[in-house]
């Protein structure tokens, strides 16, 4: 079922700012905080440009990651609703189950194509936030930066709308009539947007509920901004959609790098070292400290000005339809 090109983006865009607001404070437990450092913040930069580029020198890459989606996204939407989302319950979980057939069967509705959507999101929200758990909360924000930077190179290069299209009309088990959903990215009446630019909303919003900060205003600052992004349409036909979401972060960081509030992320120390002692093994005041990752006052401000795998939002089939 085709619905307008502003109706479609509207109601993609208000999905996306969603994926902000949903993530719970990520788990802290001592063996996650043991495996937390700044390397994991690379992942989002990775996940865009090196499925990118795979898609583009290993065959049949576009089919392993359609498989992929298909298996993980809706287990990773079940975690969602039972327990990495604000409000998941354990029972809600068995919810996947009917969102997944109804992506399955009514695939050509609109019903069955918000369905996929929403299943797709749930799956960001997990995401983002075990990645979150992990990973100290400036070097993150760092790696959302790079992610848009990296989005943004890869749409004005052209590099990205070949191997984005051949993800895109991936199919699995093309020949055996079952019809399976796509759940490499999101369609919804005649907008697509790729599953990155859910991904990247979904690590800002865990990045936020680690820190112990409101996610409502940054919610509706990503949705503003994305929606006067998104006027870039009638002009382009293919738009970098991790943008609004990496422009939102800095407005929000810049306040508190004026307000004192942040700190650097190279002044990261991992918890369980702040927490258990100093390299001499004296015990040190637990709680937050200007470089232990906790508490509000205790992250770093903005990132320097500067579909997992992230694509785009494309307007591509939008005027012709």
């Amino acid at each position: 079922m085709t619905l307008g090109f502003i109706p479609s983006d509207a109601a993609i865009l208000v999905v996306q700012a969603a994926a902000v607001a949903a993530p719970r404070r990520p788990p802290q437990p001592a063996w996650m905080q043991r495996l937390s450092g700044p390397a994991w913040a690379l992942v989002p930069i990775a996940s865009i440009v090196g499925c990118i580029f795979a898609i583009t020198y290993v065959s049949n890459t576009a089919n392993g990651l359609t498989w992929l989606a298909l298996i993980a996204v809706p287990l990773l939407a079940a975690v969602a609703l039972g327990w990495a989302a604000r409000g998941a319950r354990p029972w809600l979980a068995v919810l996947m189950l009917p969102m997944f057939a109804l992506a399955w069967f009514d695939r050509h509705t609109l019903l069955g194509q918000g369905c996929a959507t929403l299943l797709c999101a749930l799956s960001c929200v997990t995401l983002g936030w075990l990645l979150a758990a992990v990973t100290p909360p400036g070097w993150l924000k760092l790696g959302i930066v790079g992610m848009a930077v990296a989005d943004s190179w890869l749409v004005l290069s052209d590099l990205l709308q070949t191997p984005n299209n051949t993800l895109v009309t991936a199919v699995v088990l093309p020949h055996s009539g079952l019809h399976l959903p796509r759940l490499q990215s999101e369609t919804f009446g005649s907008i697509n947007m790729g599953y990155g630019d859910l991904f990247v909303a979904g690590v800002f919003g865990a990045v936020l509920a680690r820190e112990r900060r409101s996610q409502w205003f940054p919610t509706l600052l990503t949705l503003l901004f994305a929606g006067l992004f998104d006027l870039l349409f009638f002009v382009l036909s293919e738009l970098p959609a991790t943008v609004p979401v990496a422009a939102a972060m800095i407005a929000l960081e810049a306040r508190r790098w004026r307000t004192g509030e942040a700190t650097p992320p190279w002044r990261w120390r991992p918890e369980w070292s702040v927490r258990h002692g100093g390299p001499g093994g004296a015990p040190e005041r637990a709680g937050p400290s200007r470089g232990d990752g906790l508490g509000a006052g205790a992250q770093w401000g903005p990132s320097p000005p500067v579909e997992a795998g992230g694509r785009d939002s494309s307007a591509s089939d939008v005027i012709a339809s």
